[in-house]
């Protein structure tokens, strides 16, 4: 088949497949019927233009071109008057893109039969009848939901493309979503930018991940996910999965933390080393984080970086004993005196020395703790100041307002106030406020109370991110 040429607008007939009356890409033909622009799909060759293996048309003249290369001329736009290349003729005349994705998506109120609908006439921004009661023909309706919006695909809204794409994607080997995917598969569908949603189904490097988990190709495990070669995208799914309850919930940063050891261990030269930081970061350092993650210690991510830290010194100080050729029975206060000569992060080897002198693999040494810089304090006046703001100034967003308070009566860490869940707050029947900071609830006094019960009740963000579950408990 050939292309349209420039210029050229197609006839208007009822189609032999979808059955609309549409433009006609390809005229009837013997046994074919008439296929509409909707339905045509051009064959697929070598663009002689862009080189791309893509949709081409001007196949059968030996000069394939996709329709990305096709020339456009351009015309006067019917609605805006400026000089564009035209996306459709109407009866109007040419109408170019922008006004032609406006006039697809104005919707309201028909002035004629009251109806909240597609506004089509008179043309342009001013339109107050719909295609009813101006007696057009009806535009771009949806083919299962009967939506007027513009089409994505094969006749679909983005909504109805958005559920079969996901329903595909996710299918089982017996063509249904499994019920472990269920949840996941409701609230892709519920997402609140279908378009972005379908995007990321097309190009996204998680949605193959969870085509592979639904056919059963890869198993429904965080080991399979920690083995994944594309690791962020292995992530993200993880966490839907979690959210939904597919997945049992654990700790990231502490898997992460055991899968770095296993690789900073694995990288060492020598096995009696390597055993050593195998044992201690085991037994002191991973021991030691996993009591601090049972009593739900809030700053997890920094806790992991501190540890990791710790068994990097630990590598660090045994490699330097190594190329001076000292044992690490035989190391000396003289020889540990010599390593903190270096960077300042050589002093978090005390806490592997420590761990070794405990055991008897090394004599007890010393290391010094440097005092720690705190800042200078604000005075109480000061303080005083910045709280009255806080608490009475409207100007200020109410999350700032909240935080700043918590930060600034209640001497809490921003780190603890930013992993805060919606359980710590208690709004009672009698109009106290509570708030739980760690193991206590603790009433709170007006002004403070109704800004903690103003910024809780309005927390309900849900469906933020593809896949989020509908409400969070942040």
């Amino acid at each position: 088949m050939g292309g349209p040429g420039p210029g050229y607008v197609q006839p208007r007939r009822r189609c032999g497949r979808c059955g609309r009356v549409n433009e006609i890409a390809r005229r009837a033909e013997g046994d074919r019927p008439d296929i509409c622009v909707n339905c045509y799909r051009a064959p697929t060759a070598t663009c002689g233009a862009c080189g791309r293996e893509r949709p081409c048309y001007y196949i059968g003249e030996g000069r394939p071109t996709c329709m990305a290369c096709i020339p456009r001329p351009n015309a006067v736009c019917a609605q805006c008057g400026e000089q564009r290349p035209p996306t459709a003729h109407w009866p109007e005349g040419p109408v170019c893109g922008r006004c032609y994705d406006a006039a697809l998506r104005r919707r309201g109120r028909c002035a004629s039969c009251g109806d909240i609908r597609r506004l089509v006439a008179p043309p342009g921004p001013g339109a107050i009848q719909c295609c009813d009661c101006a007696g057009v023909p009806p535009l771009a309706r949806c083919s299962e939901c009967g939506l007027e919006d513009k089409l994505f695909e094969r006749g679909r809204c983005d909504r109805c493309a958005l559920v079969r794409r996901a329903s595909a994607l996710m299918a089982g080997p017996d063509g249904t979503v499994p019920p472990a995917l269920a949840d996941v598969h409701a609230a892709v569908v519920a997402s609140a930018v279908p378009r972005k949603a379908l995007n990321w189904l097309r190009s996204g490097a998680g949605a193959p991940i969870l085509s592979a988990i639904a056919a059963g190709t890869m198993p429904l495990t965080h080991a399979a996910l920690d083995g994944h070669p594309r690791s962020r995208a292995a992530d993200h799914v993880r966490q839907m999965l979690v959210a939904h309850g597919a997945l049992p919930e654990r700790n990231e940063e502490l898997a992460r933390l055991e899968r770095w050891i296993d690789d900073a261990v694995a990288k060492m030269d020598r096995a009696e080393h390597a055993g050593l930081v195998r044992r201690f970061a085991t037994w002191h350092v991973l021991r030691s984080l996993r009591r601090r993650f049972e009593h739900r210690h809030p700053n997890q991510r920094i806790a992991t970086r501190y540890a990791r830290n710790q068994v990097r010194t630990a590598i660090g100080f045994l490699d330097w004993l190594h190329e001076r050729g000292i044992a690490l029975g035989d190391c000396t206060q003289h020889d540990v005196d010599r390593w903190l000569a270096g960077p300042p992060w050589r002093r978090d080897a005390r806490y592997f020395l420590t761990w070794a002198a405990r055991r008897d693999l090394v004599t007890k040494l010393t290391i010094r703790v440097l005092p720690e810089h705190s800042g200078e304090a604000l005075d109480a006046e000061d303080r005083w100041l910045i709280a009255r703001r806080l608490l009475h100034d409207d100007e200020l967003a109410l999350v700032d307002r909240v935080a700043g308070s918590f930060v600034l009566l209640y001497a809490q860490p921003l780190s603890r106030i930013a992993v805060m869940t919606q359980d710590q707050v208690g709004v009672h029947d009698d109009g106290l406020v509570s708030v739980r900071f760690a193991t206590h609830d603790l009433e709170v006094p007006e002004p403070l109370a109704g800004l903690v019960a103003a910024h809780a009740s309005g927390v309900r963000r849900g469906h933020i991110g593809i896949g989020a579950p509908a409400a969070t408990p942040w």
